[in-house]
């Protein structure tokens, strides 16, 4: 009896954990996100990666110095004819030497415009790349969002339909029966049925969206969801501060990471119209050597008549310079013309991709804000539109009862209040999604943005 009650226990324990492990609300599900979102990683990987133009850019400016070696073993043999007293000779040479050669070379830049050029854009580099990188993380908060009130919508849209098909299933049964005592017409029942066999259907594509939303929010955070946290009937709907559109354009104008981004991208490719045009430029380097070159061997004459004659071949050497060398391009076939109109070109780009996200960027902010003001009053007016359709529900229904108004007069009334429901529910997490592309677009999205809106979410439903 004690082990039962003892599993039955640790069941129970192991359940409430997994439910608590598996309840989750915004924050939580942001901060899943930044651990397993690889778009983010992605990200965080190339501005690692572009920060290392900074010390190679650097690096060219400093002392270059490097070493090499050689050791060559050498031998040779043949036959040598030579002139003698007594007349023409010949004889076997045979030539052995072992070579041992090193060389330290130090170069310093003196004057190369390109590499001062270089050290500057990847200064931009770098910072494009962290402007970016929070962009990303921006952008992964408002990712987030879509996906988690995704599953919201569609968790709200299920029970809503689930509801109207419990409603329509009694009125049928209902309709059923009084068509049996003979108090209404076969068409009630076909009406009533038609309309359940309908409510049934949305049921299933409700359950099917219920179940891609949540496929959504996983491939963001990393897994799935059992509870969620979502908004209640009282949420504050607050309006932007600052009021008025051009201040958000304006803040907009200054802080959008992305335009920010194409800011840095024009200095860049303006940089890289100075590397391109120092082809044209002299260069000055200071260089310093050290060579050393010692060379062992011997010479052997063979002459068959007159023995052999050997003496060594010995040399050593060693050599020290310091040098200042000027290099002056003259004529490189038209290649630096080429790559300065080519950068000009790309720098032109920039600019006009600049323009575009200006553009863009002010349209995005005027449209979020009118977003926010908008879905402020459009969730007012659906909550209204869903009471009102509750009442008028009531009062179809009343008057079915007494027989002023028809099966499909109440039924028309119920799928009413069902549409009333799911705006109404679908408006709210506009409204949530159009405050955070405001800020978005205004470059004040960030992890407080994430506190402040899981504040407003005070309710918990579980996810089926």
């Amino acid at each position: 009896m004690t082990r039962l009650w003892l599993r039955a226990t640790l069941v129970a324990a192991m359940s409430l954990t997994s439910v608590v492990a598996c309840a989750t609300d915004f924050t939580e599900a942001y901060h899943r996100a930044q651990r397993s979102d690889p778009q983010l990683r992605e990200a965080d990987a190339n501005r690692l990666a572009t920060r290392e133009a900074r010390p190679q850019a650097f690096a060219a400016l400093l002392p270059q110095l490097q070493a090499t070696g050689a050791y060559t073993h050498d031998s040779t043999s043949g036959l040598s004819n030579f002139f003698t007293s007594g007349g023409l000779a010949s004889a076997n040479v045979e030539t052995t030497t072992t070579a041992k050669q090193w060389a330290i070379q130090l170069r310093q830049t003196v004057f190369h415009w390109d590499q001062f050029a270089a050290i500057r854009q990847a200064g931009s580099q770098v910072a494009q790349a962290e402007v970016d990188y929070h962009s990303a993380q921006q952008s992964l908060i408002l990712r987030t969002a879509t996906a988690y009130f995704g599953v919201l919508e569609a968790q709200d849209t299920l029970e809503a339909a689930q509801a109207a098909h419990e409603a329509i299933s009694h009125q049928l049964e209902q309709a059923e029966k009084r068509f049996e005592v003979g108090l209404i017409a076969v068409t009630d029942v076909e009406e009533a049925r038609a309309a359940n066999d309908q409510a049934a259907a949305t049921v299933i594509a409700a359950k099917r969206t219920l179940a891609t939303s949540r496929d959504k929010l996983r491939e963001v955070i990393g897994d799935s969801v059992d509870i969620l946290s979502r908004p209640g009937d009282e949420m504050p709907l607050v309006a932007p501060n600052p009021i008025g559109e051009d201040q958000w354009v304006r803040a907009a104008l200054d802080q959008n990471l992305e335009l920010s981004s194409a800011r840095l991208g024009a200095e860049i490719a303006r940089e890289s119209v100075n590397i391109a045009e120092s082809g044209h430029l002299p260069t000055l380097d200071l260089i310093a050597r050290e060579s050393n070159n010692d060379i062992n061997g011997t010479t052997s004459f063979v002459d068959p008549t007159a023995g052999s004659l050997s003496y060594p071949a010995n040399s050593s050497s060693r050599d020290k310079q310091i040098s200042l060398q000027v290099t002056v391009p003259l004529f490189s076939g038209g290649a630096i013309a080429s790559r300065v109109r080519q950068a000009s070109y790309q720098h032109r780009a920039a600019h006009e991709r600049l323009e575009k996200v200006a553009r863009a960027t002010e349209r995005g902010t005027r449209d979020a804000y009118l977003g926010v003001i908008s879905e402020i009053s459009r969730v007012k007016a659906l909550r209204q539109a869903v009471e009102s359709s509750k009442i008028a529900l009531t009062a179809t229904e009343a008057g079915y009862e007494v027989g002023t108004r028809t099966a499909v007069d109440v039924l028309l009334a119920r799928q009413r209040l069902f549409d009333a429901q799911t705006n109404y529910a679908k408006s709210r997490y506009d409204y949530l999604l159009n405050v955070l592309s405001l800020e978005q677009q205004a470059g004040t999205l960030d992890d407080r943005s994430v506190d402040r809106l899981n504040a407003l979410l005070d309710h918990t439903v579980k996810v089926r």
